[in-house]
């Protein structure tokens, strides 16, 4: 079951993207509408609500362009990050802290989720809420379900939201999303709505596009039931060891102590806990120490990147440093076509591939380290561009 947030929808988007758009729709756009209405009545809703959400509708036509883009992919990693954590959204995001520390205080309090965190998914999703939603809920994702793409999640996805407009009682003009239908300030597609949107600000609704209370509480209340660690950091920049052994890749870290590594900001580390040692653009570019809340971060998009991104920026709102080492400057990161082939092949070597949707997972990572030995390589177990060489696979950035 897909269960994050929309920047992961929009990344499995973009390679279907040319699979959908060469398969015409079998039925009118009308038809399919009508289609719905059965399994609509049964879930209660009724002909009048219906009807408001889709009256007049047609496809969007826009929908096909924007399922092309692919934000965490097609430029380096380091790239992408520092665009997230810029000069202007470190110090706007710290306004937003004092401007409203007392919710922040109390979203800490009862999720365990920092606020800082908190405060960077704000930023990036939605700019701290001042990039608006414009497109309609409804349209939006009954043109994905129309198109043929994941029609069982996107169908449900849609009969979700009117099942919100509803029960909610949310005005039919109040129901905007991104493109791919995901709300509000920090972006829950409506199935993230019913199962973690919260009235946190006590005025008797769940309001994620206006009321910031409701938008932090409701985002504190998705991690924390993803199991947010309150004791732990998302991770940290690490410095390694002349002559460290790269195939080494968990560990304690007291373990990552007594093996050399150091913390590239010169804190220690947590007393207690282990760390996953995660090179996002192999050993020549900067090295990090995730915990398990950086698979947090994935669940609401699964995207390294993303969740780097979402972590350094919070870091430096927090005062934290830039990250010390450069990132490389050939650095090219596989388009996501490029790491299904390597999944493939993985597969076909034997290794165990969850899916073939181009995430490459630590387990997956680890695999990669045994290939490069193979090679006689770096195993730094990073997926580039010469391993899929070595290993026969078809290049495409």
């Amino acid at each position: 079951m897909l269960r994050r947030c929309t920047a992961a929808i929009i990344l499995a988007f973009a390679v279907a993207a040319p699979a959908f758009a060469r398969e015409a729709p079998q039925q009118s756009f009308h038809a399919f509408i009508e289609s719905l209405w059965p399994d609509a009545k049964a879930r209660g809703i009724t002909r009048q609500t219906f009807d408001l959400a889709f009256n007049g509708m047609t496809p969007d036509e826009r929908v096909s362009k924007a399922i092309k883009r692919q934000p965490e992919y097609g430029k380096p990693f380091g790239d992408y990050v520092n665009a997230i954590a810029n000069a202007r959204r470190i110090a706007e995001g710290r306004q937003k802290e004092q401007q409203w520390r007392a919710t922040f205080d109390a979203v800490e309090k009862r999720f365990g989720v920092g606020r800082w965190i908190l405060i960077a998914i704000w930023g990036i999703e939605t700019d701290f809420g001042n990039t608006k939603d414009y497109w309609d809920v409804f349209r939006s994702i009954a043109t994905v379900t129309y198109v043929g793409y994941r029609v069982p999640y996107f169908r449900n996805e849609l009969l979700v939201a009117l099942k919100i407009m509803q029960d909610d009682h949310i005005p039919r003009k109040k129901m905007v999303s991104s493109w791919a239908g995901a709300m509000g300030q920090t972006q829950f597609m409506p199935s993230n709505y019913v199962d973690y949107a919260i009235d946190f600000s006590g005025d008797g609704k769940a309001d994620i596009w206006t009321n910031v209370p409701d938008v932090m509480g409701s985002t504190g209340n998705y991690l924390h039931k993803w199991k947010w660690d309150r004791t732990l950091p998302w991770g940290f920049e690490v410095l390694i060891p002349t002559g460290f052994d790269y195939r080494r890749s968990r560990g304690s870290f007291a373990e990552w102590r007594r093996l050399g590594v150091t913390r590239a900001d010169g804190k220690p580390f947590p007393a207690q806990g282990d760390g996953i040692l995660f090179f996002p653009s192999g050993a020549r570019g900067p090295a990090f120490i995730v915990t398990k809340n950086f698979d947090v971060l994935k669940e609401y998009n699964n995207s390294d990147a993303y969740a780097v991104a979402v972590g350094h920026l919070a870091d430096r709102m927090a005062g934290g440093p830039p990250i010390k080492t450069p990132w490389p400057p050939d650095d090219h990161q596989l388009s996501r076509e490029a790491r299904i082939a390597l999944q493939k092949k993985l597969a076909t070597l034997g290794y165990k591939v969850n899916d073939f949707e181009g995430h490459i997972d630590f387990d997956l990572r680890d695999n990669i380290r045994s290939e490069q030995v193979k090679f006689g390589m770096v195993p730094d177990g990073a997926p580039t561009t010469p391993l899929l060489e070595k290993l026969g696979v078809a290049v495409t950035r």
